[in-house]
């Protein structure tokens, strides 16, 4: 959907709220700004982009709870999770800047025939692209990472989440030279101009798989542009038969409406034997009864509303669908606390793997970005994984299990870039890598050392005894 040159967004929580307008900003001009600031930030030492770093990461920690607000009022985001990940954005500072000491330094080589070592070299201007669901977080991490390589950034935010990540770009500028951060406000068009523009020598994207795949052809030719591509996922809990169940209905009843489902890593399907199946759907069932839609500044709520319109929208087609069964139907319920929004309860449907028709259809294969969760029923580890890898995607994969044998037996087989034992599929910490395979992700995963992919290795050597002496 184009975003047009002004608009304003209505908080999804509470549709009488109407946010500052926002208005497009000139590509090129932020792009050529970026330039013309490039050379001197690549020329700043480590050290001190390091200290620049850190006071921007002083700015935000003080304003943390407004940028958390903020992403409620304008998101829908339970105040809660925004408190949480305004947390993550802070931590994201020291990671990277660890990091950097890691995959930054100069490397000697004392192996070859003349004085050489391996250096890595700024590639000049980067293009960030986030989402509305994590509007500051994700974006963020590869920001730091482009900055602390000597980079100067293009900051486009989601349309979605345009007044709270200005507060945040304006946080983080106040720190640094003019033109080493810009904000680029507007929708789609503006997304793929910063990503095609010729300055521009990193694109880190976050989104949906086709707009993923466009820019992947848009970009194709620029041979010496880095890419690095989150595109989603269809998440599942394995679920075997000595699985503990109580943790089990818990963990995917939380990963299913974290952020009301809107998480790429969200579980959305849950893959089960059939000889716990009746007793782990009751117990999830009961634990989604905590799960009731109310206002996001409210501190107990645990479901908040779907982002906007078109979210709500999608979600009340896909609850149309026919199943073998609904465990628990959903409902567009459109209010809460006595305020109309895009609330939504949670919905369950239920399937068996002998029924390949309904294993194609969207319930099982698309990323439905809402509380909506498939369970399908398998007879045994192998039905389990050819049922797991029919999807194009290859996020996170939980697997519930006592046995560590088996665990690790499908971490190998499981084509996923993140495999979790015991836990929600959304338990992914920033102190490791994140990112997916097939088309999930182009194998450039942000999370922990996402500074690898933010500049360019350099051989350097030289003829012994040539220079003068210093």
């Amino acid at each position: 959907m184009s975003t047009p040159a002004r608009w304003r967004n209505k908080s999804p929580g509470d549709l009488s709220i109407e946010l500052n307008e926002i208005t497009s900003s000139d590509v090129e001009m932020c792009a050529q700004q970026c330039v013309l600031s490039g050379l001197a930030w690549a020329r700043t030492g480590r050290d001190e982009r390091a200290r620049r770093l850190k006071l921007a990461q002083a700015k935000i920690a003080g304003a943390k709870e407004e940028l958390a607000r903020g992403i409620s009022i304008e998101t829908g985001k339970p105040i809660t999770e925004a408190l949480g990940e305004l947390g993550a954005v802070i931590a994201k500072f020291d990671l990277t800047i660890a990091d950097a000491d890691r995959h930054l330094a100069d490397v000697p080589v004392t192996d070859g025939p003349n004085p050489a070592r391996v250096r890595r070299r700024a590639r000049g201007v980067a293009a960030v692209v986030g989402p509305f669901n994590f509007p500051i977080h994700l974006p963020h991490g590869a920001i730091v990472a482009y900055l602390l390589a000597g980079n100067t950034v293009l900051f486009k935010p989601s349309p979605l989440a345009a007044n709270v990540c200005a507060k945040y770009a304006a946080l983080f500028q106040s720190v640094l030279p003019p033109g080493v951060l810009m904000l680029v406000q507007g929708g789609g068009a503006e997304g793929e101009a910063v990503c095609v523009h010729p300055a521009v020598r990193s694109v880190c994207f976050t989104g949906s798989i086709p707009v993923g795949r466009r820019l992947a052809v848009a970009l194709a030719g620029d041979i010496g542009k880095d890419v690095a591509l989150e595109l989603g996922g269809k998440c599942a809990s394995l679920i075997l038969h000595d699985a503990d169940l109580a943790l089990a209905a818990r963990s995917v009843a939380d990963a299913m409406c974290l952020t009301t489902g809107q998480r790429c890593n969200a579980t959305s399907r849950v893959i089960i034997e059939d000889t716990v199946a009746d007793a782990f759907e009751a117990l999830l069932l009961k634990e989604l009864e905590k799960y009731v839609p109310g206002d996001p500044l409210d501190p107990s709520t645990k479901l908040g509303p779907l982002v906007n319109q078109a979210a709500f929208d999608r979600y009340a087609r896909l609850i149309q669908n026919s199943a073998d069964r609904w465990a628990l139907r959903g409902t567009a319920v459109g209010s809460a606390n006595q305020k109309r929004g895009h609330y939504v309860t949670p919905a369950v449907a239920c399937f068996s793997a002998r029924d390949e028709d309904a294993l194609r259809s969207p319930l099982n294969c698309e990323e439905a970005f809402a509380p909506i969760l498939s369970v399908v029923r398998v007879k045994d580890v192998d039905e389990a994984v050819r049922v797991h890898d029919q999807t194009p995607f290859g996020l996170t994969a939980s697997v519930f299990t006592r046995s560590r044998t088996t665990f690790e037996s499908l971490v190998e087989r499981l084509e996923v870039g993140n495999v979790y034992a015991n836990l929600p599929t959304t338990f992914s910490p920033s102190t490791l890598p994140f990112g997916g395979l097939k088309t999930s992700g182009n194998r450039h995963p942000g999370g922990r050392g996402f500074v690898r992919y933010a500049s360019d290795e350099q051989a350097v050597q030289e003829a012994a005894g040539q220079f003068d002496p210093a």
